[in-house]
């Protein structure tokens, strides 16, 4: 179930922007999402209504669902969206001619990530690929049946890999996992032992592939999806008999950093849209920033406006508040600053 009031859809993009199938089949997807009990709260009833899910047919529509089922729950949403990316992934490597074989209600992750001190490797045995070694932050481990995940197949290059999680030579460590945000969404390593895995591209090519770009923004969709509701409790404090001038500026400036970050996201959906795959990368870099820079904006003036009831009283709002703030961690702040400076002084520069 949703967390508030009805909320307006599409969220993101213009309706004019998305055409009539893309819309009744978000609102289809949407439609599930707010008859699900414990939306986000639940793991197995939100994995059921998540492997459910299909790639929705345009960018725009992705990201306005993924906008609109992160407004409902950020949990949700941090669910959904890694299942997407998968299956846009493999959408994409089957348009390369890199089909895989997978199983229509499969239920997907996609573990990228590296830590200190650990790593996965991919051995050809006999042409079977074997994967061995232990990968950090992979969310959902415990409970999903399929991920994409990257391992080395020497010492400098990764490789995209299909990896069944119900394999007995998979286990997925219960932690350690000590969030106070995304309590649920446990992300703790996995332990290979001589699993089969499917390559899917040659190395390097998750990385290389246009979609790469996409899968970040869509992210920040969620990020930005998620800050709306936020936004509507400092309207309805600005709306009340006892708000001040200083609950206006509270509102004021959340409004304007949701606008602006909503506008990179459409802005940035446009330019994908036209297939030109240069400065992709910089591009998404940007609007992940402005995006971030705005749902920190809005949890402050929240914090700021509404004091500590709403933290301490309103389980709804604190579980909002307390996501958000992990959920865009995944945003690397100075660093990802410090690379888009990096590209821009090395000449890649397009706006």
């Amino acid at each position: 179930m949703t967390d508030g009031s009805p909320l307006p859809f599409p969220l993101l993009f213009s309706s004019d922007s998305l055409d009539d199938a893309a819309l009744d089949g978000v609102r289809e997807v949407l439609r599930a999402a707010d008859a699900t009990d414990s939306l986000g709260r639940d793991i197995a009833a939100t994995l059921a209504w998540a492997g459910g899910v299909r790639l929705p047919s345009t960018l725009a529509a992705r990201w306005d669902l993924l906008a609109s089922v992160a407004a409902r729950d950020v949990a949700a949403a941090r669910v959904l969206e890694p299942h997407l990316d998968a299956l846009s992934i493999l959408d994409e490597a089957a348009s390369a001619g890199l089909e895989i074989a997978v199983d229509p209600d499969a239920t997907w992750g996609v573990f990228a990530a590296e830590g200190a001190g650990m790593r996965l490797e991919a051995r050809n045995d006999g042409g079977t690929w074997r994967l061995h070694g232990t990968k950090p932050w992979c969310s959902l481990a415990a409970h999903l049946s399929h991920a994409l995940v990257t391992a080395w197949v020497d010492d400098d290059r990764r490789q995209l890999f299909a990896l069944d999680l119900r394999d007995p030579r998979v286990t997925a460590r219960p932690g350690p996992w000590h969030a106070r945000g995304l309590a649920q969404v446990v992300s703790a390593p996995i332990d290979v032992d001589g699993a089969v895995a499917l390559p899917v591209g040659d190395p390097g090519w998750y990385l290389r592939r246009p979609g790469f770009a996409h899968g970040g923004v869509g992210v920040a969709a969620c990020w930005w999806g998620g800050a709306v509701p936020l936004r509507t409790a400092l309207r309805d404090a600005a709306r009340s008999q006892k708000a001040d001038q200083v609950a206006a500026v509270h509102l004021g400036r959340a409004d304007v950093a949701l606008w602006a970050a909503r506008a990179a996201l459409v802005e940035t959906a446009g330019l994908f849209a036209t297939g030109d795959t240069a400065a992709q990368g910089l591009r998404a870099a940007r609007a992940r920033t402005v995006v971030a820079d705005a749902v920190e904006t809005v949890i402050a003036s929240s914090a700021h406006a509404l004091g500590p009831l709403p933290l301490t009283a309103d389980e709804s709002h604190a579980r909002r508040v307390a996501d958000l703030q992990v959920y865009v961690r995944q945003h690397h702040a100075e660093r990802d600053l410090a690379r888009i400076g990096a590209d821009v002084a090395a000449g890649d520069s397009a706006w």
